[in-house]
């Protein structure tokens, strides 16, 4: 299935004793809808407060709804946080993680001294205006097949640390501040074969360096 969440109310996805999050409500719906407990695994486990506009998620699941009587039943059953978009049967073996080819990521930023207070939830904001061009010019630098490990959190386990980054870069759009008039929003968007354990935010971390002038664009 391919779903959308606001995870500003959720403590990721990933089920975690005693606390809200986008794994356990679908499988609570799930066994409130089939009478099965079933697992659901996700294309990539999303932190607390990060959102998605086309999570995949996987499950086993034996009833006789169809697809989209079981995708009405679903959200029907699920906060309006989270909302399928589209569910299909799939081959047997599937796997949401192993079989993803690409996956892309958004980070949304503002700055300057005005910040729209409805956005605050969805937009990290920044005092003061950050040099776009330059972060742009670094995150260029990252496209193709490198090792990673440099961006690596620690404590992390893999075969390898070599990713490929199909499409990366930093860009300023226009943008209509509840009563504040015209400002804009910084967009970062980076897509590739699979990510690092913090990779996209260790990134992100030194792309917002380089805006701030604190490191050179070849840091």
């Amino acid at each position: 299935m391919t779903l959308a969440y606001d995870g500003a109310a959720f403590a990721g996805w990933q089920v975690q004793p005693q606390k809200r999050t986008i794994q356990g409500m679908l499988e609570a719906a799930l066994k409130q809808v089939t009478g099965m407990q079933q697992r659901i695994t996700a294309s990539g486990r999303t932190d607390a407060g990060v959102h998605a506009l086309g999570q995949v998620a996987g499950f086993a699941c034996d009833t006789s709804l169809e697809p989209a009587g079981l995708r009405r039943a679903l959200n029907a059953n699920t906060p309006e946080a989270i909302f399928i978009l589209d569910l299909e049967e799939i081959e047997e073996g599937f796997h949401a993680i192993r079989d993803a080819l690409r996956k892309r990521y958004r980070y949304v930023m503002s700055d300057g001294p005005e910040m729209d207070v409805f956005s605050r939830a969805y937009c990290w904001h920044q005092w003061k205006r950050l040099d776009v061009e330059r972060m742009d010019q670094a995150a260029r630098r990252l496209l193709g097949r490198h090792d990673f490990v440099a961006f690596q959190a620690a404590g992390a386990d893999r075969l390898t640390t070599e990713r490929t980054i199909f499409d990366i870069g930093v860009k300023r759009e226009p943008y209509m501040q509840s009563g504040a008039g015209q400002g804009s929003k910084i967009l970062f968007e980076v897509e590739a074969d699979g990510f690092l354990y913090n990779m996209v935010r260790n990134i992100v971390g030194t792309l917002m360096d380089i805006g701030h002038g604190r490191k050179p664009v070849d840091s």
